[in-house]
């Protein structure tokens, strides 16, 4: 009989801390979750919560984004202390689900114009047309035929941030640089879409193109594989992409969506979680670029660092398409 209380009672104490255990919850956006890119960011972000604060974990990818605010509940239901919302696409549903969870956070990515009546989003937008300057400076320094390329995914205001910092960039370095710039599509399709990328980047080479960017989810994988199969350097978005074709990327665009979200975590742990809504760009360290293992010289490095003191400390301004 008493080793039977005790087995009860270390039992109900595993149990308990289970059920009462935080637990990290990421709703990815139609690009889908191994994007490389925007929403496999987060998927690592949530990991290392797991990892480092002993969280758990709770996922949800919707096929189509008329599933996102049913795949929100479940994952709210299921326990979630702090549900991560990736994307624009998702803001009606955070909208609707976050003020019947109270007692729940919420990290919205690429939202930030919601009504927030119980106080419990952290609605986060970025200046990625800062960090987009720089990578068009980048770009222009490495270019040698005078010639770039841009391709972005969905059309949207969003995309068109990172496209036209890119092109204030390069034009920065050099006032007649030529940018060939195409967007994938006008549907949420557009993200996930490598093929097209491919193709796309093929007709910018063939223009004379010797850097593409890309800000294109999982189409993006076949604009780089495209560039660097025709030679010439591509760049990377949102996260360190220059590990996937050693020798043709310059650099990336990183988009630092992970400090969000880990922070927010821990704060969520701690009982300070950040409600409102939150512009991030250089000046907060939020936006940047990749040199790891990337192409970027020293004298590339002193004249982006010299450019990006200035746009944080006002005297230069990058405008927001």
């Amino acid at each position: 009989k008493k080793l039977l209380n005790i087995f009860v009672v270390s039992f109900a104490l595993v149990f308990s801390s289970n059920l009462f255990a935080n637990k990290i919850g990421v709703i990815y956006d139609s690009g889908g979750k191994f994007d490389k890119s925007f929403n496999e960011l987060a998927f690592k972000t949530a990991e290392r919560v797991k990892n480092e604060l002993g969280w758990d974990m709770v996922e949800f990818e919707a096929s189509n984004n008329t599933q996102i605010e049913q795949g929100m509940r479940k994952v709210a239901d299921r326990g979630a202390t702090l549900v991560v919302a990736m994307g624009f696409a998702q803001a009606d549903a955070v909208a609707a689900v976050a003020p019947d969870y109270p007692d729940t956070n919420f990290v919205a990515v690429d939202v930030c114009w919601l009504d927030d009546p119980a106080g419990n989003i952290y609605q986060a937008c970025y200046k990625e047309h800062e960090g987009s300057f720089l990578v068009g400076m980048i770009a222009a320094m490495a270019s040698e035929s005078g010639t770039i390329g841009f391709v972005g995914g969905m059309d949207i205001p969003l995309i068109r941030k990172f496209q036209g910092g890119y092109e204030q960039g390069a034009q920065y370095v050099n006032p007649n640089i030529t940018v060939l710039a195409n967007m994938t599509g006008t549907t949420p399709e557009a993200w996930n879409n490598p093929t097209k990328g491919a193709e796309l980047t093929k007709a910018q080479v063939d223009g004379g193109a010797d850097v593409v960017y890309q800000a294109a989810g999982g189409t993006g994988i076949g604009v780089l594989q495209a560039a660097a199969d025709a030679g010439i350097m591509g760049i990377g978005v949102d996260t360190n992409q220059n590990w996937m074709h050693p020798g043709n990327m310059l650099t990336s665009m990183l988009k630092r969506l992970d400090l969000t979200i880990f922070e927010q975590a821990e704060k969520t742990a701690a009982g300070t979680f950040e409600s409102g809504i939150h512009i991030l760009g250089l000046a907060e360290g939020m936006v940047g670029y990749a040199s790891e293992d990337g192409m970027v010289t020293s004298a590339m490095e002193s004249a982006v660092a010299a450019a990006a003191a200035d746009i944080v400390s006002g005297s230069m301004e990058v405008a927001d398409w």
